[in-house]
């Protein structure tokens, strides 16, 4: 952790946490907004593969929630990532999403991380390809989720971004 962020507490998200993590979505601009009820059963169902910043006050700053994928009980999907306006910049997403998987990786074989992108979002790809370079891992990207598949409105295709082998 930097010095920017020596003052945030990453953790597992609680219910109470679930309307912050709604807002924080809905701030970003960029990411599909679940309904708010879906961020409080996350909070509940998923905490354990999720994580939350906090400021010193307490209050979530930022956010990273996945999943352990049924059919492949090694590897995370992280659903979303998102950290506020005034936190952006410092590293904490980076920060997150290394918090979340040494924590992971603690409790159980965690050997790949899945994400999905959107061609073009750039802070995304940063964010993911970055730590693979950290984890000393590779990355592979397919088309997932083709665009026709979206039954409401124009959407981009969500690209898979496998990050793997990893070793903790």
């Amino acid at each position: 952790m930097t010095a920017a962020q020596a003052d945030l507490r990453i953790d597992r998200p609680s219910v109470e946490d679930g309307a912050a993590l709604w807002r924080l979505a809905k701030e970003s601009g960029t990411l599909d907004l679940n309904s708010s009820y879906s961020y409080l059963l996350w909070c509940r169902d998923f905490a354990a593969t999720s994580a939350v910043a906090r400021a010193e006050s307490g209050e979530p700053i930022g956010f990273v929630t996945g999943y352990v994928r049924p059919e492949d009980p090694q590897t995370l999907l992280v659903w979303q990532v998102a950290v506020d306006a005034a936190h952006q910049g410092r590293g904490l997403a980076a920060a997150l999403l290394d918090g979340l998987t040494a924590r992971i990786a603690a409790e159980r074989p965690l050997t790949a991380v899945e994400t999905t992108i959107t061609p073009g979002n750039t802070a995304s790809e940063r964010l993911f390809t970055s730590y693979a370079d950290r984890h000393g891992a590779t990355v592979t990207r397919e088309v997932l989720f083709d665009a026709g598949l979206f039954p409401d409105g124009p959407h981009d295709p969500e690209v898979l971004y496998r990050i793997g082998p990893l070793a903790f």
